[in-house]
């Protein structure tokens, strides 16, 4: 008999669960916060989706989803850290980036810059060197697998 927990769940959400079970069980206290924190940020957006209101109203959450809600926690508590070393307080900081460093591990590899300059490339061969066509063709396209600012950065230096 299947678990009706882990049923629907993807590999994402498999893997951060038995990692999870092996926290525990070494009693890693951050990583089990941190792991807990994330899969109930999944569950929020699982129940925020059964409200009519939502625009994703019924739609169960699929991997890309599950990434970008990954991607989310990380980038919070990048942002996080980098608040807490401007506020001096070099523990809290250590902390959250702990927690990034741990989440990270489960992010899908990321484009290098050649890889993403082979996208944008393409991209400006098709849409013109106009930055302005260029850079959601290019987000669309790098979505989840590259930082933003970096595809920005490329986007700006091969259509300018």
């Amino acid at each position: 008999m299947t678990d009706p927990q882990t049923a629907s769940a993807s590999e994402l959400e498999s893997r951060l669960r038995a990692d999870l079970k092996d926290a525990l069980r070494q009693r890693d206290q951050v990583r089990i916060d941190t792991l807990r924190i994330t899969l109930g940020a999944f569950h929020n957006e699982e129940v925020a989706r059964t409200d009519s209101a939502h625009p994703q109203h019924r739609q169960p959450l699929t991997e890309r989803d599950r990434v970008a809600i990954l991607e989310k926690q990380i980038k919070q508590r990048e942002e996080a850290a980098k608040i807490y070393r401007d506020a001096q307080r070099a523990t809290l900081a250590d902390q959250e980036e702990r927690e990034a460093g741990l989440l990270q591990v489960y992010m899908p590899a990321r484009l290098t810059d050649d890889a993403i300059r082979v996208i944008v490339l393409r991209l400006v061969e098709e849409q013109g060197p106009d930055f302005r066509k260029v850079m959601p063709a290019a987000s669309r396209e790098t979505k989840g697998r590259a930082d933003g600012r970096r595809v920005q950065a490329i986007v700006r230096e091969l259509t300018s």
